[in-house]
């Protein structure tokens, strides 16, 4: 079992949160990853500033996608970002929610052939090719090649997903595949989903990495790990869970109506307030024994890589210290 740490806003200043990444650098995590979500910090930026300060652990944002961003520039900062870090970056492409880009005013119902189209593009442009295509969705000239070699030919790709053929998509398109695993009991769902992508593309499922994300808030003793900040991380993206994934532990989109009504409207404190205890379900909480315990039945489910995302516990940097020491060696 490999381990990234998932950094959101919610953790800090974004001074803080690069912090944050240096810790888990030390603490032995192989993945630092930066969600790239509308409107909160800049994932570009975090991860330039991550790779900068660390030495070992590899970078990426996660959920960077071809809508707001041509993969013309993204295929260009990554290759850059792989030189200033010597080959320490991978891309999470895709999407977890099609409703942040529904925001900017994009009809995503392409999005399938868009991201096929688009890492197809990117891995020439790597590989130092003339990118010229013509497809249902790009229509590059000749003039679209890098004015620079790349220092990798290759830059992993993980597909990121929130629905059956998406997830199906990034085992047919993905070096590996970022899917949400919260609850971490419907990580069998999301695993199968992927795995089918996996055995339709002919690749060997024992060398793909489903990197599951899931939403952890860990504590020694595993009391006071319910917090303001868990609350606000259920309370926004809750409901972006899909019917089957959320019917695991017996909840369904219904049970986010309340939460999903008060951030609509902007008001955040009443929407923290609605978050109930059963909501809970779909994080990681309590002391490393219970962590690992829920670490363990993600990898019966198929998952290889584990990505510890916010809020993380009551003390990020504490936490980051903990599951470092009590979880990681563990699992090695």
């Amino acid at each position: 079992m490999r381990f990234s740490v998932r950094l959101i806003q919610h953790l800090g200043t974004p001074r803080e949160v690069v912090n944050l990444a240096v810790l888990a650098d030390q603490m032995g995590f192989d993945q630092a990853w930066f969600p790239s979500d509308k409107f909160m910090y800049n994932a570009w930026s975090i991860i330039a500033a991550v790779a900068e300060n660390t030495e070992n652990i590899v970078v990426g944002a996660n959920g960077t996608e071809p809508y707001a961003i041509s993969p013309a520039e993204i295929a260009a900062f990554m290759a850059t970002l792989d030189h200033l870090s010597q080959g320490r970056v991978a891309i999470g492409f895709g999407m977890h929610t099609e409703k942040m880009v529904n925001w900017l005013g994009h009809d995503t119902s392409d999005r399938l052939q868009r991201i096929t189209e688009a890492c197809d593009l990117m891995r020439r442009l790597w590989r130092g090719e003339n990118a010229q295509f013509d497809g249902d969705v790009y229509h590059w000239s000749d003039q679209c090649y890098m004015r620079f070699k790349p220092f990798r030919d290759a830059i992993p790709i993980y597909v990121s997903g929130f629905a059956d053929d998406d997830l199906e998509l990034s085992g047919v398109l993905g070096d590996g595949s970022l899917p949400m695993v919260t609850p971490p009991e419907s990580a069998s769902l999301q695993a199968e989903r992927i795995l089918r992508g996996v055995r339709k593309a002919g690749k060997d499922p024992t060398e793909f990495d489903i990197c599951g994300c899931a939403w952890f808030s860990v504590t020694e003793d595993g009391q006071g790990t319910m917090t303001d900040t868990l609350k606000d991380v259920l309370a926004y993206f809750g409901h972006y869970m899909d019917e089957e994934t959320l019917a695991t532990v017996g909840l369904s989109q219904a049970s986010f109506a309340e939460t999903q009504r008060h951030v609509d409207a902007g008001d955040y404190a009443a929407a923290r307030a609605a978050v109930t205890p059963e909501m809970a379900q779909l994080a990681i909480t309590g002391s490393p024994k219970d962590a690992i315990a829920k670490i363990e039945m993600l990898a019966d489910a198929g998952v290889t890589q584990v990505s510890i995302g916010g809020p993380l516990g009551p003390d990020p940097a504490a936490a980051i210290r903990l599951i470092g020491e009590k979880v990681i060696p563990y699992f090695r």
